[in-house]
Formats: C-alpha cells, sequence, structure tokens
C-alpha cells in the first residue's frame, strides 16, 4: 500500500492539482509533458508575471519554467539575470540534491518557487544583489 501513496506523480496528477489550487491558470497536454501557463504576483506592489512551467514524464527531465510576460531584463549594470539556464528558463533548485523529486507536486514546490525566485530578481533590481542564495550551474 505504501508503495503507492509515494508513486511518481503523472501528468493526470499534476494537471488535475493546477487546476483545483491555481483555477485561473490553463492546462494542456503534450505528447509526454503538461504545460501550465499562469499568473504570479510575488508581493502586492510586484509586477503580474505570465508564466510556463513544463512537467516531463521523464522523471530524468527536470520541469522546464519560463517567464513570458513581461520580459526578464537586465539589471542596470547590464548583468546577466542570475539563477537562469541560457537567460531562457528558471534555476529554482539543484537537481543534484533532489530538492524536487517526481513524487512532488509542481503546485507544492515548482509553483510556490517561481513566485519566490521572481521576488528575489525585483529585489535583485533594486540592490543587485541575488538575495535567494542556491548555487546555481549553467548546464541543464
Amino acid at each position: 500500500m505504501l508503495r503507492y501513496l509515494i508513486q511518481n506523480r503523472n501528468l493526470n496528477d499534476q494537471a488535475a492539482s493546477v487546476m483545483v489550487k491555481f483555477k485561473e491558470w490553463k492546462v494542456s497536454f503534450g505528447g509526454y509533458y503538461i504545460k501550465a501557463v499562469g499568473e504570479i504576483k510575488p508581493t502586492p506592489r510586484s509586477e503580474t508575471y505570465t508564466v510556463e512551467v513544463k512537467f516531463f514524464t521523464d522523471e530524468k527531465k527536470q520541469p522546464l519554467i519560463r517567464v513570458l510576460s513581461p520580459k526578464l531584463v537586465r539589471n542596470h549594470k547590464n548583468e546577466a539575470i542570475p539563477h537562469m539556464y541560457g537567460q531562457k528558463y528558471l534555476c529554482l533548485f539543484m537537481p543534484a540534491f533532489r530538492e524536487f523529486k517526481s513524487t512532488d507536486l509542481i503546485t507544492d514546490t515548482i509553483i510556490p518557487w517561481t513566485s519566490l525566485w521572481l521576488y528575489y530578481y525585483e529585489i535583485w533590481h533594486i540592490t543587485d544583489r541575488w538575495e535567494g542564495g542556491g548555487i546555481h550551474i549553467e548546464n541543464i
């Protein structure tokens, strides 16, 4: 019985969780992934960001998270945005540390972590320091 409680989350589990917890988000299915698109506003004074999360059936492939709008920009020093893969996808966790596992729901991990990342992104624009901590490895 315990085996069934800790099994990998499938696409239907992930999609259902998004539709329940983030009702205004749109969920679509690809052949081997789901795509969830919705808005995140990290604080009442923050921008509203439209983000896309892709979750794959292959547990070796990490979720891909990108901001669709507004466009993420470099700071006033023209420094690259910290904790991103190729300045396209957000770096939310260290895969080698298994901070996200196939048993996790993206609604409990990836989406809240994206909000937190966006909060630190806004702080970085004010202070020129990434306050979110973490270790960033350039390659996915």
